[in-house]
């Protein structure tokens, strides 16, 4: 006989005792997965109505089970719902109290599913709405980008590379290479939602059902794509959200190298940007101190979704099919991973605009470092010269400009005329930063005109999308 204090489980009929209450706790995933319900009621409604238009239950019972979910919706969306751990999970917490307010009807909703098809199905219809959560969150960043890249088309800064003064760029190119970085990321996210919006209901346990269910209906109810072609394949994998936190993880590597960047801008060494104070806070003993927090944490950030990323991995890694309860542990990782994205993209979203850029530092920075060295090379090719040769002069005239503490552009020009007699008095014309950007005036360069027709360029993608 069934111990009564397993009575309250859909499960009871097969056992003698009554679950151990550590193992009671440690299986428990209401304590996380109760954010599901809204999805367990909207997946639920469905399944109700395609019962209904089945025959499989009569019109009169549908109609109590979709009132008795309203019910617990609004419950649940006033924090009024009382989530039992002895229940076990966000679908046996639903259910119960749905039969404790409809009666017998409640018991029929689960007819020709599974927890296995309803929590693949739950989870499919959050990320669903994540994904475009997080699109718009980069969408939103991007036009920030735009705005502040419009701003300062023309303003010059150095180019990096290995950190050393490379070439000199504008601020507006600079911003439109992060531009290019998160479309990327937000074409993966799309490509990823088509492979999110399947719908595994249906599947129930592992094989199928024998009731004469209409999946497709169901799947037209809910939005889907379509049902699930497999019934195995559809409860056992979860490699739809191993693809969300592996388009999750790029974002935020870009939002880390973007901090790095933020941080090091703010620092007095470089003192190209200031951070809204906003953004920053202060320290507890150096008074002077205004600490760039928001990029520190969101480059910190980044570690717990790529870690969130190899654990799912290594989750499913050994798992045989079909279902196993292995998979009860996919749901932290990827609440996780959704809540830090969301909040990195937001925080990013809403200081981006509002930097102030040092144009007076930034150009001063990319007046020293010999950034025009290449310009100096390209200016011997067109006269003529093979560029490694050119390249070779061109380090003695850096050499000459570091022993005697000038830049290029200071040096005379019987001094540059001494390694080769190439060069004309209209060297100096290409010497200067404004000159090198300008010369960058191809597709995809940096010159002012070009940056401000790749911003239109970027507008219409966005509008596009």
């Amino acid at each position: 006989m069934t111990d009564k204090a397993n009575s309250d489980k859909p499960w009871s009929g097969r056992f003698t005792e009554s679950t151990d209450a550590f193992v009671e706790a440690f299986t428990a995933s209401v304590g996380f997965d109760w954010r599901l319900y809204p999805y367990d009621i909207e997946g639920s409604r469905a399944h109700a109505r395609m019962l209904a238009n089945t025959g499989v239950i009569s019109e009169s019972e549908c109609e109590a089970i979709l009132d008795g979910l309203e019910q617990i919706s609004q419950l649940a969306a006033k924090g009024e719902f009382d989530w039992s751990v002895a229940l076990e999970d966000v679908h046996m917490n639903i259910e119960s109290r749905l039969t404790s307010l409809i009666g017998e009807a409640g018991k029929k909703l689960h007819t020709g599913r599974s927890r296995n098809d309803q929590v693949a199905t739950d989870l499919r219809l959050y990320l669903r709405d994540q994904i475009d959560a997080a699109r718009a969150q980069l969408r939103r960043l991007q036009q920030g980008l735009l705005l502040l890249a419009e701003r300062e088309a023309a303003t010059i800064m150095p180019g990096f590379t290995h950190l050393q003064v490379a070439m000199p760029v504008t601020f507006g190119h600079h911003m439109l290479a992060w531009f290019e970085n998160l479309q990327r990321d937000s074409e993966r996210l799309r490509d990823c939602r088509r492979r999110v919006n399947i719908m595994p209901l249906g599947a129930a346990a592992l094989a199928g059902t024998s009731f004469p269910i209409d999946r497709h209906d169901t799947a037209r109810q809910l939005g889907f794509t379509a049902p699930a072609e497999n019934s195995l394949d559809a409860v056992s994998d979860r490699d739809f959200v191993i693809e969300f936190c592996s388009c999750a993880a790029p974002i935020q590597v870009h939002l880390s190298r973007f901090s790095e960047e933020l941080v090091l801008w703010a620092s007095a060494q470089f003192g190209f940007i200031d951070l809204p104070d906003r953004f920053c806070t202060g320290s507890s003993i150096m008074p002077q101190k205004k600490n760039p927090d928001v990029p520190e944490l969101v480059r910190g950030k980044s570690g717990r979704v790529i870690g969130h990323l190899v654990g799912l991995l290594t989750l499913m890694k050994g798992q045989p099919l079909a279902y196993n309860k292995d998979n009860q542990e996919d749901k932290e990782p990827l609440f996780d991973t959704v809540d830090t994205l969301l909040g990195c993209l937001r925080a990013f979203a809403d200081m981006i605009p509002a930097l102030e850029v040092r144009a007076d530092r930034m150009l001063e920075a990319a007046t020293s470092g010999y950034s025009t060295a290449t310009d100096l090379a390209d200016y011997l090719v067109r006269k003529g010269m093979a560029f490694r040769d050119a390249h070779e002069v061109v380090g003695s005239a850096v050499r000459i400009a570091i022993d005697s503490q000038r830049d290029l552009a200071q040096l005379e020009l019987d001094e540059l005329r001494s390694l080769s007699p190439l060069i004309d008095a209209d060297v100096f014309g290409v010497l200067t930063v404004e000159g090198s950007v300008n010369a960058r005036n191809h597709f995809g360069g940096t010159a002012p005109e070009r940056v401000r027709e790749a911003i239109v360029r970027a507008r219409e993608r966005l509008d596009a999308d």
